[in-house]
């Protein structure tokens, strides 16, 4: 599915920052959405978008994987397996459990703002016109608690 190859003109020391700058151009100029990106390299949309925004590592096949379907160099994929510093410059709760939220959105925030522009466009999730459950979900692994939030869309006016 490659259809540009990134120059070959890249530092031979790159940036996570230059990383990310690197994979959206390409994304960019080969009109391909994240899904498309996360299906090419067997994870979910959510994982491939934040370790492609930094929060988090990709294992060796699958930043490989990464790589060869945007057309990038190898450098990109040794860095996309580096371990990420997950640090957001915010005040943060110190109750354990209101600090894990603030964990997620610092961690996984600018994945759901990528996520939620792609598919909705410019614009926000409604904390007003806004519905949450939560739930306690028997798991092989360990009981789960799972958040659901469903917020109305709400775009960016334009004038």
């Amino acid at each position: 599915m490659n259809t540009a190859n990134y120059p070959e003109t890249l530092p031979s020391f790159l940036t996570m920052v230059e990383v990310t700058d690197a994979i959206m151009a390409q994304k960019r100029v080969m009109k391909v959405s994240w899904e498309a990106i996360a299906n090419a390299i067997g994870m979910s949309e959510v994982f491939t978008t934040s370790a492609c925004l930094g929060m988090n590592s990709l294992p060796e096949k699958n930043a490989d994987l990464l790589i060869d379907f945007l057309g990038l160099p190898k450098l990109v994929s040794t860095v996309l397996q580096e371990c990420p510093n997950k640090v957001f410059a915010q005040s943060v709760p110190t109750d354990p459990c209101i600090y894990r939220f603030y964990e997620i959105v610092g961690v996984y925030g600018p994945t759901l703002k990528e996520l939620i522009h792609e598919k909705g466009g410019d614009g926000i999730m409604s904390a007003i016109d806004f519905e949450m459950s939560v739930e306690k979900v028997p798991n092989p692994k360990g009981d789960r608690i799972e958040v659901k939030m469903s917020g109305k869309f709400l775009s960016y006016n334009q004038w």
